[in-house]
């Protein structure tokens, strides 16, 4: 059941990165007309050009990520997780984001709470490319922010803090994990 999760989840990651790849651009006219109000400003992509197997591309690709995407891009964190690594990302799902109160990340992706947005992502994010054979019942794991997380094993079954783990993909800057919780950093 677990490698059918997993065959879904790359799939649907796959199947969004070759959409995303196949769109084409409309052809520019050959002639601006002229106008006596000022052109509209570009909008400006704070996602830098990225390898396709990325973790930062891979999120991009699914469907079921599109809150951490937004999370990511209000933070203008997309270029550090997009790094050469390697990194670990625990990667919450929409789902994950829905189980907070209702507002919560509607709050957290305001400007003025920018700092408290950093703080969760990089609670969200470690050094180094983890694989599952290092986890170990009980032992911590340092995160980005300076927190610790602990690893709990239960058969196969892995998890960080309260996150259940439901898939692991591995990307060209380190290791994505799918967790079906937001990790909140605990308070000082």
């Amino acid at each position: 059941m677990k490698e059918l999760m997993r065959i879904v989840i790359i799939g649907g990651l796959l199947a969004g990165l070759a959409i995303a790849g196949c769109k084409t651009q409309e052809a520019a006219p050959t002639a601006p007309a002229p106008s006596a109000e000022a052109a509209p400003a570009k909008k400006v992509s704070n996602v830098p050009p990225l390898h396709e197997k990325n973790i930062v591309s891979l999120a991009l690709g699914s469907e079921d990520h599109t809150t951490l995407v937004a999370a990511l891009k209000a933070a203008d964190y997309v270029t550090s997780v997009a790094a050469s690594g390697p990194l670990t990302v625990f990667a919450p799902t929409n789902d994950a984001f829905a189980k907070l109160p209702e507002g919560t990340v509607e709050d957290l992706v305001k400007p003025e709470n920018v700092k408290t947005l950093r703080e969760i992502l990089k609670y969200h994010v470690t050094t180094s490319a983890i694989q599952p054979s290092w986890f170990k019942e009980g032992q911590t794991l340092s995160m980005a922010n300076g927190k610790k997380t602990t690893m709990h094993v239960n058969g196969e079954e892995l998890s960080l803090n309260d996150a259940k783990i439901i898939a692991r993909i591995d990307a060209e800057n380190g290791m994505l994990y799918v967790v079906d919780t937001v990790l909140l950093p605990p308070e000082e």
